[in-house]
């Protein structure tokens, strides 16, 4: 049986997460279920809670890779934890376990995964209108090696489906 495919899901924490942004997410999360991938996220609130919950509703499974050492710390929709307890240096392994990364809003966090997933050409798509990084990394480069483009999309559907498409562009 072939592995799932493994979308992340990336932006906006908790304390800074405006509301176009958790609906975003959501809807996000809830296409990922529907297409049948496994969704990953740093399984706390904001961005990651709200593509958690959508992709829970849409029936998906929810891996929540966090930064601290207690599982009881990922939020409630995450159905395995994984408690590294590196604090921001997770953001590493988060980009390292996606096939392809999906950016709503986001903040220095959101970038440091982008650069990350950037250097290992892991895809990326931005949501536009989300706000944050996922506005300004929209269809550009990280650097001028021009390593991987980040392409931008304005739904969740189409984000999710470009995502794919990526993920089977570059095996």
């Amino acid at each position: 049986m072939a592995r799932r495919k493994q979308v992340l899901v990336i932006g906006f924490g908790r304390d800074d997460c405006p509301e176009i942004a958790a609906q975003a997410a959501y809807q996000v999360g809830l296409e990922v279920a529907r297409a049948g991938a496994v969704l990953i996220t740093g399984g706390l609130g904001g961005v990651m809670e709200a593509s958690s919950k959508g992709a829970k509703e849409g029936g998906g499974f929810v891996i929540g890779i966090i930064p601290q050492d207690e599982k009881n710390a990922a939020n409630k929709f995450c159905d395995a934890v994984i408690a590294t307890g590196i604090g921001f240096a997770r953001d590493f392994l988060t980009a390292y376990s996606a096939d392809a990364i999906i950016v709503v809003g986001g903040g220095a966090g959101t970038v440091i995964e982008v650069a990350a997933a950037y250097q290992k050409r892991i895809p990326i798509v931005a949501m536009k209108g989300t706000g944050g990084a996922a506005d300004r990394l929209d269809d550009t480069y990280i650097d001028d090696r021009k390593i991987e483009r980040i392409l931008g999309e304005t739904t969740a559907r189409g984000a999710v489906e470009t995502a794919l498409a990526l993920i089977e562009a570059n095996p």
